[in-house]
């Protein structure tokens, strides 16, 4: 197996999308956006791409409301009846996360494929 430090930031989120579990303890929307923005600001604060480009991605790819977090993005293009304020069901909820994933590869698949030298 690749060790993490070798893997391209969609291999490595791949890898935790296959098993958010195995970094987080229970898989939830909760844990996974929080892991997320730590990668991010980490990956950031070291010289990585992180996660740059995500909400604007998903706002030109998907109309999800230019002014709302990634987060609140995610949740209105898997669920585009839910406008907030109450709590999501462990069925959508996992559907959210499963969304998240497929949004989340597709948006770092265009933007390896951009990269220079790709």
């Amino acid at each position: 197996m690749t060790h993490p430090n070798d893997m391209s930031e969609r291999e490595y989120l791949g890898l935790f999308a296959k098993r958010p579990g195995m970094y987080l303890g229970p898989p939830s929307l909760a844990g996974v956006t929080a892991f997320l923005a730590g990668y991010d600001h980490a990956a950031q604060r070291y010289g990585g791409p992180g996660l740059t480009g995500w909400r604007e991605w998903l706002t030109a790819h998907h109309q999800a409301g230019a002014n709302l977090v990634w987060q609140a993005q995610i949740r209105r293009i898997a669920l585009p009846g839910w406008h907030g304020g109450e709590d999501l069901t462990p069925d959508q909820e996992a559907h959210v996360l499963r969304v998240l994933f497929e949004l989340l590869d597709a948006f770092l698949a265009e933007r390896e494929a951009a990269a220079p030298g790709s």
